[in-house]
């Protein structure tokens, strides 16, 4: 009964989400598809991570009405997507579910074999988390493929082939990330030709990627976006559907006009020491514990630090807890009762849509890691563990001193933040007219718009224009009401001038140079407004053209650009995402007296 059961839910399942991605295009597979047409053709790494020169590119690889970005994936996390880049979008998609549901396969029948669960029971647990199971194969996602690898992982590491294990888990690290911290783990179960073996696997998987970009590529990925996907500030940090405690803390403790405006108790301090605390003091304590228990028994200790990866995550979603399968399955052999059951339902409950309100995954996730690893953190002395947690406290609050720091010079600690809309991703490219201000904004998906729209600010309101395509980089036009921007769609660009007062369009030369390097000047000659790469960021100068002066206008650890003066002189409006994901900024207004 159980068999029938299985491969009949098996069926349904997979053939009504493989269906619907046979036939539709959508997020996230044209995020790895575009990267990878963009290796094919040669450009450059920082582009990828640039979210508007990403969207065009994204239109001309054939992909319409479709938001989309790179941030926050690693220079290789494209590399497998790019043999099949080559064909049009729908066919490499195809391909790719194809493979994804060979690997899915592979991988109960590798856990049925290392764990002594029958894969029909196996079955039956993967499809308590169909929803995560659907929205892999729905959006082309890249978690069966990861789950493979740490599968993979697991067989080799409990076979103790250790050297392969390494090599597996380490080329995934390089692909996706999340398998980093085995590095800690097998370090502290002494397992050395894990740990040489994951470094030779990451830096192949890594080297491919620096003879595809060069250094200054991999230099910009390093400085630039790791540090802000470490932080959780790639995707949007105070968005309930991603279910990680660090999105938690944002809510919190953090306050943003648009994506968190009232948050239950505004402390950045607190944020910024337990954000430290607890990713940081899980991954001591588990490290201890694992020392302190020392299990003969690899694939249980390997399991519990699995589930580790996934909470201490800084991006998740419904897709994600699909890893999940490999740790549970291990954890089910010689299970009670009453343990399977529990962990059936912690998988099932993660695995599927919840209230994002009540943040019911962070608490089930959390609890999940403390049931399966009581035993172990029970095995810490108290006077090493007292000692781990006075390190940890120790490093957390030094790390908030300084991070409140750069806090403190962030343009939302001293500038009026504009144009401010709930639940607006991006607001770019600011461009001053007689007639207010314009700028690029992403369309509100609530509508059933995918794409970038002009926004314009005049006498207290917001107005839209929607060309159909993404329409980019908005520009005055002259000294009048008009604009110039890019029209992308159905794979090309096009420039069009804008009348906002009749909506009104016409042809337009291609701008010359958007952004000059030699700074903006002020309409009335004083002020000149350049924007200086960091070694980490872009901030704002302001200089004064007689004297020669200069100050920092905005800093932090983020970026401030694309300025843009007030006629009268007395501002800049510019763009920052500080405080957001990287690369989706909102606008501030900042005066130079």
């Amino acid at each position: 009964m159980a068999r029938l059961a299985a491969v009949v839910g098996f069926v349904v399942v997979l053939s009504a989400a493989f269906r619907t991605g046979w036939t539709r295009i959508s997020t996230d597979f044209p995020n790895y598809y575009t990267a990878a047409v963009a290796v094919r053709h040669h450009d450059p790494l920082p582009n990828i991570y640039d979210w508007t020169w990403f969207a065009r590119q994204m239109n001309y690889a054939g992909i319409e009405n479709q938001l989309g970005g790179y941030v926050p994936q690693s220079p290789a996390t494209m590399l497998p997507i790019v043999p099949i880049a080559g064909f049009p979008p729908l066919t490499a998609k195809r391909i790719w579910l194809v493979v994804n549901l060979i690997l899915l396969l592979a991988v109960i029948g590798i856990l049925a074999r290392i764990t002594g669960v029958r894969w029909e029971y196996l079955t039956l647990l993967l499809l308590c988390g169909y929803r995560s199971l659907m929205t892999n194969f729905i959006f082309g996602q890249y978690y069966i493929f990861l789950l493979f690898l740490i599968t993979l992982t697991l067989d080799s590491f409990a076979r103790n082939r250790d050297r392969l294990s390494g090599f597996v888990c380490g080329a995934a690290f390089a692909l996706k990330l999340y398998t980093g911290p085995l590095l800690i783990y097998f370090a502290v179960k002494r397992a050395w030709g894990s740990v040489l073996g994951m470094m030779a696997g990451a830096a192949c998987i890594s080297g491919i990627a620096l003879l595809l970009f060069g250094w200054s590529g991999i230099a910009y990925y390093l400085t630039h976006v790791l540090p802000r996907t470490l932080e959780g500030n790639s995707v949007d940090p105070y968005n309930s559907l991603t279910a990680t405690p660090n999105m938690l803390l944002h809510k919190v403790f953090l306050r943003e006009a648009e994506l968190n405006p009232h948050p239950v108790l505004e402390v950045p301090w607190l944020f910024f020491f337990l954000r430290t605390a607890w990713q940081l003091g899980l991954v001591v304590f588990a490290s201890l514990g694992i020392i302190s228990k020392a299990d003969p028994d690899r694939r249980r200790d390997f399991a519990w630090f699995v589930i580790l990866l996934v909470v201490i995550s800084t991006s998740a979603g419904t897709h994600t807890y699909v890893l999940l399968l490999a740790p549970v399955a291990v954890l089910l052999r010689g299970a009670s009762l009453f343990k399977t059951l529990y962990l059936f339902a912690s998988y099932s409950t993660l695995n599927l849509f919840t209230p994002p309100s009540l943040f019911l995954k962070v608490w089930v996730l959390l609890l999940l890691f403390f049931v399966v690893g009581h035993h172990y953190l029970r095995a810490i002395e108290m006077r090493g563990a007292m000692a781990a947690l006075a390190a940890v406290v120790l490093i957390s609050a030094t790390d908030a001193h300084y991070r409140m720091k750069d806090y403190q010079a962030e343009p939302g600690r001293r500038y009026q933040e504009i144009a401010v809309e709930p639940d607006a991703l991006f607001s770019g490219y600011p461009a001053v007219t007689r007639c207010g201000i314009f700028y690029q904004s992403m369309a509100d998906a609530r509508t059933g718009r995918a794409g970038y729209v002009l926004r314009w600010l005049h006498d207290g309101r917001l107005g839209t224009f929607d060309f159909g395509g993404n329409e980019l980089r908005p520009m005055a036009d002259g000294d009048g009401c008009g604009i110039e921007f890019e029209h992308v769609a159905h794979g090309r660009s096009t420039f069009l001038r804008l009348d906002p007062l009749t909506s009104r369009t016409e042809a337009a030369a291609a701008p010359a140079d958007p952004r000059p390097d030699d700074g903006l000047v002020s309409p009335d000659g004083k002020w000149r407004v350049r924007v200086r790469d960091t070694a980490t960021s872009q901030q704002l100068w302001l200089e004064d053209t007689a004297r020669g002066d200069a100050k920092q206008l905005a800093g932090g650890s983020c970026n401030n650009n694309s300025p843009a003066w007030e006629l009268d002189s007395s501002a800049v409006i510019f763009a920052s995402d500080c405080g957001r994901a990287y690369g989706l900024p909102a606008l501030y207004r900042a005066p130079v007296n």
